[in-house]
């Protein structure tokens, strides 16, 4: 009796031990299961949120290097030589275009008293501020606007002709060499046919709707007048040499033939540099802001250069810019259209 009561007993203790293992074990499997099944699922999106924090805390401290973004060459660099001191007069004729060649220039009356960097941030080196990071590597090349290929030189007279309203310098002048110089020595550390990061312009989505020059007069009442003033006709130097804060409009601003004639590029430079403590990785203006201030600027009155300056441009009509404001076009949308959108139905029939 007394060994079947021990049976019994050990009996029970070992269904006891089964009951546990058989309701924790599998338990057990399971979370070890769930844990190797986690050890191995793609986390990359923790990966990405810390490499995110790291980019942005290199944002912060001016060190941006995911990707990297062009860095013009250290001016102390500039050779000791002949060709040093071209370099930096070329240097000097960018920033102070007026002093030289402006209005009341030193060398040449010839242009609108504004200075290159103006439009060409810092001395043609600000990332995204329209710099001169791939010009040389990129010149001479075809250009649709003039179906011709290009040098340097006509790129630069380009923009005498058109952003500072004036004449085209001449070719063999100090001046040009000079300027030439300066470009050429800040894409030196670029490969021939290359376009680094942080070249030119942001590029800045369409919106879905027409740019609205209403609503961007009341952004620019309230981000740009106090540079630019309320008649959009800027701050002049204290010398009367060049312009602290340049005109927008009026007859002392750039043309209706100038890059930023086209809305898509004067947007693009609004966003990524202005109000004037703006930066591409800082924008003070949402994307809609730059595109309706950009269409309330080109909207104002400008000097009128298409019997003159771009009689010749566009041969090819295919080759014209979604947003160029002038028709005739290769389309049927209508000229409004091309000049303030919306671009988006343009950009869908050129597909096609």
């Amino acid at each position: 009796m007394e060994n079947k009561d021990l049976q019994q007993r050990e009996i029970a203790k070992i269904l006891r031990y089964a009951n546990f293992l058989l309701l924790f074990v599998p338990v057990g499997l399971l979370t070890i299961f769930t844990l190797l099944f986690l050890r191995n699922i793609d986390f990359s999106w923790k990966e990405r949120e810390r490499q995110e924090k790291v980019e942005n805390l290199a944002t912060v401290q001016g060190q941006t290097t995911f990707p990297p973004l062009w860095q013009a060459p250290d001016t102390s660099t500039i050779p000791q030589d002949e060709q040093g001191k071209l370099i930096r007069y070329g240097r000097e004729l960018i920033k102070n275009t007026a002093i030289y060649l402006g209005t009341n220039g030193s060398v040449a009356k010839m242009s609108n008293g504004m200075n290159c960097q103006n439009c060409h941030l810092d001395a043609g080196t600000k990332p995204f501020g329209n710099n001169y990071s791939a010009v040389a590597s990129t010149y001479p090349k075809f250009r649709e606007r003039s179906g011709t290929v290009e040098t340097i030189q006509k790129r630069v007279n380009d923009c005498f002709e058109r952003s500072l309203n004036g004449k085209p310098l001449d070719t063999a002048s100090r001046e040009m060499h000079a300027i030439v110089a300066y470009i050429s020595w800040l894409g030196k550390d670029v490969k021939r046919g290359e376009t680094p990061k942080g070249s030119g312009l942001v590029e800045l989505p369409y919106l879905d709707r027409a740019a609205d020059p209403e609503k961007g007069k009341i952004v620019y009442e309230k981000k740009c007048f106090s540079c630019h003033q309320l008649d959009g006709s800027g701050v002049p130097m204290p010398d009367g040499t060049g312009y602290q804060y340049p005109p927008l409009w009026g007859k002392n601003s750039y043309n209706n033939g100038a890059g930023l004639y086209r809305l898509s590029r004067l947007a693009s430079y609004v966003k990524a540099n202005m109000p004037w403590a703006a930066s591409y990785d800082r924008p003070l203006v949402t994307d809609e802001e730059a595109w309706d201030v950009a269409a309330y600027i080109n909207s104002m009155p400008r000097p009128d250069v298409r019997t003159t300056v771009m009689k010749n441009d566009w041969k090819n009509l295919a080759g014209k810019p979604i947003d160029h404001p002038f028709g005739p076009f290769a389309d049927s949308f209508s000229e409004q259209q091309h000049k303030f959108g919306p671009f988006k139905p343009i950009a869908e029939a050129r597909k096609k």
